[in-house]
């Protein structure tokens, strides 16, 4: 068996955790802004928007805690290392959109029963484009290290980051019409839009991590490259594999492969090309942790012989 059960190991472990302060930073940052841009204005849309940016400072702290967990290495409990602490992170951010989400749809459809003016709504959008410019540059920058590294927390951190940029973005576009138009309900509107948009945010979110959680296979594009290095064993050495078995585990990469070889084959033999495969594999997928059982032609033939014949007949009658 080969790979590591934490992929990059100490100093990636201190590279994703210096890019969740800076997630921390920009939540800070926007609640400030957007805050600011709700009082002084006293629209709910900008409300909204300062809300969802209080769940980004939430899911930031969250986020760094499954880090640390995640970080750990295996132990006498958890043998195969602590890796899927970054689904529940995930898991818990999505719930907490939903959280928000749902009281912005509150707040908006109260407004709209009882719609109130919208005070110096040039100064709340200065603010509030500011504040949407910050997330947009630490969400890209988030998403694609997140990408890079397979970090399942950083990944969701920045999709939720940039999905406040658009939020923003509506927001700012209706607080636009209202000071262009005087027409007030058309603030509300805006707030009941952000909040279900957040709503399907948060449903995604939520379906990754379970997913994750639920010990999901490896993306398929990785489980394409792991089968060009089995068609060059079958090529190469004359030997065949059962279906494939994979697990994603946050950072962490599991496979599980059953290789059939020639009943001639000295025991030498076989663990050489155990060894061998196991390192292709990591080479092509860095820090996959591999398990590979084998089995001699013979007593795979037999096996196979022995399930065709314990499937049940169907006798046709007539």
């Amino acid at each position: 068996m080969t790979g590591q059960t934490r992929p990059g190991g100490p100093q990636e472990d201190r590279l994703l955790f210096r890019f969740m302060l800076l997630s921390l930073a920009a939540a800070v940052v926007t609640i400030a802004l957007k805050v600011g841009a709700a009082v002084i204005t006293g629209s709910v849309g900008f409300l909204s928007d300062a809300m969802e940016s209080g769940v980004n400072l939430v899911a930031a702290v969250v986020a760094l805690f499954a880090l640390r967990v995640a970080a750990r290495p295996s132990d006498a409990s958890h043998h195969f290392g602590h890796g899927k602490a970054e689904y529940l992170s995930a898991l818990v951010e999505g719930a907490m959109i939903f959280v928000a989400a749902t009281a912005i749809v509150w707040t908006s459809i109260q407004r709209l029963l009882a719609p109130a003016p919208v005070l110096k709504p040039g100064v709340g959008l200065a603010l509030s484009t500011v504040a949407s410019l910050v997330n947009l540059a630490v969400g890209v920058t988030l998403h694609r290290v997140g990408r890079a590294h397979r970090s399942a927390t950083l990944v969701a951190d920045g999709k939720h980051l940039l999905t406040d940029v658009w939020t923003s973005v509506g927001v700012l576009v209706g607080i636009a019409l209202v000071a262009l138009t005087g027409w007030q309900p058309l603030d509300p509107i805006v707030a009941l839009a952000v909040g279900v948009n957040i709503l399907w945010t948060g449903y995604r979110l939520l379906r990754g991590s379970v997913s994750g959680l639920l010990s999901a296979t490896l993306p398929e594009h990785e489980r394409a490259q792991i089968d060009t290095v089995l068609e060059r064993y079958r090529t190469e050495r004359g030997v065949t594999f059962a279906p494939l078995r994979t697990v994603e585990s946050g950072r962490q990469r599991f496979v599980f492969a059953v290789v059939t070889v020639p009943a001639g084959w000295t025991v030498q033999a076989a663990h050489d090309l155990t060894v061998q495969l196991e390192a292709d594999i990591d080479e092509v997928l860095p820090g996959t942790e591999t398990f590979v059982h084998v089995e001699p032609q013979a007593e795979a033939q037999a096996d196979q012989q022995a399930e065709a014949q314990a499937e049940p007949r169907t006798v046709s009658s007539g």
